[in-house]
């Protein structure tokens, strides 16, 4: 990962040396973006994940499971619980899944394939993570 702008906002991300990305937030600060903020990457890193635990587990039961797709959306929620809350607004990151499940599925098969994508391990690493079937 390096800067590849003179504001420090670009950068140019490299995975395996095979793939490369643009990230930048500069639209925030400084006006039109080169590339998706961070999070967006984070966003679609647990959308791509999540389809394809789904996607493997029904796999793995023959279960029919005919397509899987999920929508992510981030947002930032006022912090419920805090220790400092008298001194400033707290705010936590949320994470909203939409998950789309399509065949002959029946409503067992649907109920255990939206546990399974809360084992994704990009999900795992994340905290707070709000699911819901479409």
């Amino acid at each position: 990962m390096a800067e590849a702008g003179l504001d420090g906002f670009r950068q140019e991300v490299s995975i395996d040396g095979r793939h490369q990305l643009v990230a930048d937030d500069r639209r925030r600060w400084a006006g039109p973006a080169s590339g998706r903020a961070p999070i967006n990457y984070l966003s679609a890193a647990l959308g791509a994940c999540t389809t394809m635990t789904v996607r493997l587990y029904a796999r793995r039961h023959e279960i029919p499971l005919a397509h899987v797709a999920v929508d992510v959306a981030h947002d930032k929620s006022h912090a419920k619980d805090c220790a400092d809350c008298d001194k400033s607004v707290p705010k936590v990151d949320v994470f909203r899944r939409e998950i789309r499940l399509e065949g002959s599925l029946t409503t067992e098969h649907r109920a255990l394939l939206l546990e399974i994508a809360g084992r994704c391990p990009v999900h795992r690493t994340l905290a707070t993570i709000e699911t819901q079937l479409a």
